[in-house]
This record gives structure tokens, C-alpha cells and sequence, in this order.
């Protein structure tokens, strides 16, 4: 590492004037390629670890599900806005390639400091905690300071004459991170080759200086700006833009490339919109995901529509370059940067329309928990003849119920309070019996009615888990008119058990036993979501039973969120890869990896949003997809009016204009007149929009 770094410090004085060799006879240089493979090994090794990293919360450190949530996102934000740390580090003071070799080391160390967390015998539970927090602190000041300097890095390899390729590179770029995500199980092992790859391709690669410490210009100089203008305005005559106001003391050069990055960024304000929705795939589409139908078909399964983003990215990245854009442009279509993004946005605007639709469909079959001063009932009539109902003051249950018949659904019963105590009047038989119940808020409830002895009607009233799981498992409770219980229900109180969560499959053969005898039953489908209660009886020619569906399985295929996917993806190809590339080429030189930091922190307010909306909204999931669907397609509307006022520069070209004179003199002309200073309107210029 070292003998590359001194290396390092030999090839900066140069960096500009190096050409790397180039791919088999291609404009390529051979030098991205150790680039794109230090990218697939570094989001190798970030997946594998942020997969698993909630239930790490849940189940090793005994976090509830909100806090585990919020430490998630926490993270996910932090790993977004560190990028900025990084850029500035690399423009500033250690140039790209040592900044990605540093901060990879801080990102092995995380990964180490996490691991050490996680073995049981080091510690208690408040060590474990704070090296994992420890960990993931220093991982995401790690994988985010090395975010925008790779991918700035990557573009600095190219020639200046080769755009074409260079804008192909981003898409292969793009194509590797995708990939790293689709391979993440044991991602864990690729870290430390993160830095070998990258130190590998040393010698190779073209190496611009850092052009000191841009941040803090940058400030001064706006600083200075706005101070002078404030002071003099007054005094002396209007200048064209505000920064103008700063070239008594900062050189025109640097003015103009903050009014270059100045511009883009105002471009940015509208983003943080598409990743509000497109980062909703990890939380509210994979929650979409678990109230659905997993069963295989055609190969879809759970495990594959969580990376179906991934796979659709390879796939249609080539798609698009060699196949959807030369069809537009044959089209005389002139398909500007900044219009592939509003496409973009449209694109995940209608994959959320389609989310709202699918998700109507899956909450029929959902359960809603009660509001408050409501309780939800349902009765089971487990007696040999019909029976009737009836709560004082209401008509829940009007009609009769018939023996051993299917409850038609929960019923909901309004409350005067958090609980109330309700004198319930059962008749069987033309004899009614009075039961006293009391039911509380925000709470489901089963009746059953039985006949424990002749003569006697028992009202016994269990509470109901009615959440379904977020694996998909099915739930069980057995009700027993004598003590026969399955096998795994061997420690269960006689009477009603609680739910059970198990697995969806075929139940066949299931054992019922006392101390004496043993019987085997067929279940048969416990599916995907479902509820069940199974009623057991002792009859005289042995055991009997009857299986009730409480709440209905997840009917709706999990292959049904394929086209909001294949919505997102191609959304995600107009909108993500274009504006990286469109991030660096708009960038001047000293700037590109700050611009590119930018880029990546609107991913940060992105989550912001969802946090903000997810919180605060408290609307049904439906139409919360729908509200952002809507907001994303007025976004959209306002950043096609921003981008049509936009003029596309080339930042090489101040190269060009200021030559190689970066002192804020102005250049006297033939005549002896000063030339004004120049702008953004001498530089060359392509199409608006």
C-alpha cells in the first residue's frame, strides 16, 4: 500500500498529461477496469452486511422493531451524507486515488469493529452495542467518503475527446454496484480485497493533484460576495450575477466554476423526491411483499422479487444504451441528460401508481386493527344446534348461527370507553344464559360458545393475534372439547391455545395425543398469511375435527409487484445513471468530486422525506403510495420548467478561455480597453433542456 502511495505522489505531478493504455485497441483505458472491480467488491461487502443488519437489531441485540427501523434509516442517511466529507478531503487535500485507500481502510476497520460486536463471549449487551454502533459509524464514514471519488476517479481516466465512452463507463459502473447487490450473501469476505483490487491498478492510472483546500475557498469567496454586495451595492453599478461582487479579491476562474457547480445544485433541490420513492423498496414494498401470496410460479419467489431492482439493472442498462436511446434518436428525438432524468421520475410515478393498485388488492384480505373505543369479535358456535347473540344496545349478530359454521368475520363493537363490560344474551334451544364480558380498545376477540355439561353454555372470550407475519407464516390456535391436542401444542392449557406461528405447507398426519391415546389428523394447507382454528371433538368413533379460516390467506401473488419493479428499474436507468454522469460532466475539474457528493446527499433528504411522510401523514398504505406518486409527478413538472432554462457547459473549456493565467487580472485588449470578465456566457454551449 505504501510503495503505492509513494508511487502515488510521483504520478500527481503529472496526472493530466498520463495516458493509461487503453482496453484491446479501444478508447477505453485498461485502468476502470481495476476501478469497476474495486466498485462490485465494495457494494459486494456493503449489501452482505446491510441485509442482514435489521434482524441483527431484532434478534441478536433485542431491539424492538421501531427502534431497530429508525437505526436502519439512521444509518442508511449517514452513509448519504458522508460523501461530502470525502469530496471535500479528495479535492482538497489527498487527491481521489489516496482518498479511496484511506477511508477504504477506515470501512475494513468498521467492518472489523462490528464482527468483534457480534461474538457472543466479548462483553455484555452494552459492549455489543456500542462496538456495533462503533462499527457502523466508522462503515458508513467509510463507504460514503469513497462513494463520490470512485465514481470521479472513474471519469478523470478518460481523454478529454472521449465523451462517448466515457458517459458508457458510468452505465458499466452503475451496472457493477448492481451486481455487488445481487451476489451480497457473504459479502462480508470481500472487504479487504476492496483495497488490493484498487492498489492493483496503481501504475495505471491518470492522477489529477488536489487542488487544495476547494471548500473553504468556495465559502470565502461567497462569503466575500455577498459582503461586498451588501456594502456597495449602493455605490457601485449592478454586476450580472452576485458573484461578480467577489472579483475585487477572488480570481474570475474560481468565480466561475462556483457558478457553475451553483447551477447544478440548484437543479438538485427537486431530487431527493425520486429516491423518497425509489428507497421505499427496502421497507415499504418488501412490508407490500410479506402480506402477499410467496408460493413459486415460473420461478418467482420472495427471495427473488427482493433483488429483482439488481437483476433488471443488468439487464436493462444494455438494453437502453444499445437499444431504447438509438431507437429515440432514430426518431430525430434529441434526448438531452436533464430529459432522461424527467423521464425518470414519470417512470417511478407510475410504478407507484401501480403499487397503490396492487396494494388495494392485498388489504382485502387484511385484517385492519380496531380504532379507539372499538373492539373487534367474531363468535364460534361449537354447540349442537343454533344459537343467537345478542349485545345490549347493538345488532352486531342479528342473525342465527349455525353450529360449527365458519365465522363470516370479525364484527366491530363500539365501546364507551378504553374497556367495557358488556352482559351478552346467548339462546339455544329456547334457553338464553347471560355472559359477562368485557372488551377492551384496539382489540380482537374470539367468542365461543360450547356446551361443557349438559345443560350449561360456557362463554369463553380469547383475545386475537390478528398481524399477519412478515415471513408469510401461517398462524394456529386448536379449540378442544376434550383434552386432544396436536403434538406441538404438547404444553398447551386445556381448552383454547394461543396462535402459533408456522411455516406455510401441507400438515398431513399431524399427532393428537393424551397420556393414553393418539390420533393423526390431516390439516392439509396452512397457506401464506392465513389463520386458522381447529376445533377438536371426541366422538364415539374417536377423534374429529374441523379447520376454520379466521382470516383469509395472502391471495395475491407476490408476482404481481413485478411490473412496479420493472416501473422503478427503468426509471432508475433514465434517472440515477444519467444524473451521475451529467454530475461530472457539468463539474469543473476541482469540483467533481464535491458536485459528485451533491449528487449522492439528495439520496439522504430522499430517506428524510419517507421518514417525515411515513411518520407525520398516518394515512392508509395505499394512499400514502399514491400521495407520492403525485408528489413526484409535480416534482417532475418542476424540474422539466428548471431544466428547459438550463444550458449545458463544458467545463474543460475553462482551460481553453483562462488558459493557463489564473491570476484575477484582466487582460487588456489591442485598444487598450479591459475585456469584461468572463461568464458563463462565453463558454461553449450545447442544447437548453
Amino acid at each position: 500500500i505504501f510503495s503505492a502511495l509513494d508511487k502515488d505522489v510521483d504520478a500527481e505531478d503529472h496526472g493530466k498529461g498520463q495516458r493509461s493504455p487503453k482496453l484491446c485497441g479501444t478508447n477505453y483505458p485498461v485502468s476502470i477496469a481495476f476501478i469497476v472491480v474495486n466498485e462490485f467488491c465494495e457494494r459486494f461487502s456493503y449489501y452482505g452486511m446491510k441485509a442482514v443488519l435489521t434482524l441483527y437489531f431484532i434478534h441478536y441485540l433485542h431491539w424492538d422493531k421501531n427502534l431497530s427501523t429508525a437505526v436502519y434509516h439512521a444509518f442508511s442517511s449517514l452513509c448519504y451524507f458522508t460523501p461530502l466529507l470525502g469530496a471535500v478531503i479528495a479535492d482538497s487535500w489527498l487527491g481521489k486515488f489516496r482518498t479511496v485507500i484511506y477511508l477504504s481502510i477506515v470501512y475494513v476497520i468498521g467492518h472489523v469493529v462490528k464482527s468483534v460486536g457480534a461474538i457472543p463471549d466479548v462483553g455484555d449487551s452494552t459492549v455489543h452495542v456500542v462496538l456495533s454502533m462503533l462499527g457502523l459509524v466508522l462503515i458508513a464514514f467509510g463507504t460514503g467518503g469513497i462513494k463520490p471519488c470512485v465514481a470521479a476517479f472513474g471519469g478523470d481516466q478518460f481523454d478529454e475527446e472521449h465523451v462517448k465512452e466515457r458517459r458508457k463507463f458510468f452505465s458499466i459502473f452503475y451496472m457493477s454496484i448492481n451486481a455487488g447487490s445481487v451476489l451480497w450473501k457473504n459479502g462480508r469476505n470481500l472487504v479487504i480485497p476492496v483495497d488490493l483490487v484498487f492498489i492493483a491498478g496503481s501504475g495505471l492510472y491518470k492522477k489529477s493533484p488536489p487542488e487544495g483546500n476547494v471548500l473553504v475557498r468556495v465559502c470565502k469567496c461567497i462569503g466575500f460576495a455577498i459582503r461586498n454586495r451588501w456594502n456597495n451595492s449602493k455605490k457601485s453599478p449592478k454586476r450580472s450575477h452576485w458573484l461578480d461582487w467577489a472579483e475585487e479579491k477572488y480570481p474570475k476562474r474560481l468565480i466561475q466554476e462556483i457558478k457553475m457547480v451553483f447551477r447544478v445544485l440548484v437543479l438538485y433541490i427537486p431530487l431527493p423526491m425520486f429516491w423518497a420513492l425509489f428507497d421505499q423498496q427496502g421497507s415499504r414494498w418488501t412490508l407490500q411483499a410479506t402480506r402477499m401470496n410467496m408460493d413459486f410460479v415460473m420461478g418467482v419467489c420472495f427471495c427473488v422479487v427482493k433483488m429483482l431492482n439488481a437483476l433488471l439493472i443488468l439487464v436493462f442498462i444494455p438494453i437502453f444504451d444499445m437499444g431504447v436511446y438509438p431507437l429515440i434518436g432514430l426518431c430525430r428525438i434529441k434526448l438531452t441528460p436533464l430529459k432522461k432524468m424527467a423521464a425518470g421520475m414519470i417512470l417511478a410515478a407510475l410504478a407507484f401508481c401501480a403499487a397503490t393498485v396492487v396494494e388495494i388488492n392485498v388489504i382485502k384480505s387484511v385484517v385492519e386493527p380496531p380504532p379507539a373505543k372499538e373492539s373487534l369479535v367474531q363468535v364460534y358456535n361449537l354447540m349442537d344446534s343454533e344459537v343467537t347473540v345478542q349485545f345490549p344496545g347493538h345488532t352486531v349478530f342479528s342473525d342465527p348461527l349455525k353450529s360449527y359454521e365458519d365465522p363470516s368475520g370479525y364484527t366491530s363493537l363500539p365501546l364507551t370507553g378504553e374497556s367495557q363490560l358488556y352482559t351478552v344474551t346467548v339462546t339455544h334451544n329456547g334457553a338464553e344464559y347471560q355472559c359477562g364480558l368485557t372488551f377492551t380498545e384496539r382489540t380482537a376477540y374470539s367468542l365461543f360458545l360450547h356446551t361443557a355439561q349438559p345443560g350449561d353454555t360456557v362463554c369463553k372470550l380469547v383475545k386475537d393475534h390478528i398481524t399477519k407475519s412478515e415471513t408469510g407464516a401461517a398462524y394456529l390456535s386448536v379449540c378442544c372439547d376434550y383434552q386432544y391436542l396436536p403434538e406441538f401444542y404438547a404444553a398447551a392449557d386445556y381448552g383454547i391455545s394461543q396462535n402459533i406461528s408456522v411455516p406455510r405447507g401441507e400438515y398431513n398426519g399431524v399427532v393428537c395425543k393424551t397420556n393414553s391415546d393418539q390420533y393423526l389428523i390431516d390439516l392439509g394447507l396452512l397457506d401464506f398469511g392465513a389463520f386458522y382454528t381447529v376445533i377438536l371433538s371426541k366422538e364415539s368413533n374417536g377423534l374429529t375435527f374441523k379447520k376454520m379460516e379466521d382470516i383469509q390467506a395472502n391471495n395475491i401473488h407476490i408476482a404481481w409487484q413485478v411490473p412496479q419493479y420493472v416501473f422503478i428499474t427503468a426509471g432508475e436507468v433514465m434517472f440515477s445513471i444519467t444524473g451521475l454522469e451529467f454530475s461530472y460532466s457539468q463539474a469543473p475539474a476541482s469540483m467533481k468530486s464535491v458536485l459528485q457528493a451533491g449528487w449522492l446527499m439528495t439520496v439522504a433528504f430522499g430517506n428524510v422525506i419517507v421518514l417525515i411522510v411515513a411518520e407525520g401523514a398516518g394515512m392508509e398504505q395505499w394512499t400514502e403510495f399514491l400521495l407520492f406518486a403525485g408528489l413526484l409527478v409535480a416534482v417532475s413538472i418542476i424540474f422539466s420548467i428548471m431544466a428547459y432554462f438550463y444550458t449545458y457547459v463544458d467545463p474543460d473549456q475553462l482551460d481553453k478561455i483562462f488558459r493557463e493565467d489564473t491570476d484575477d487580472e484582466k487582460v487588456e485588449s489591442s485598444d487598450g480597453k479591459k475585456n469584461e470578465a468572463v461568464s458563463l456566457t462565453d463558454m461553449p454551449k450545447q442544447t437548453k433542456m
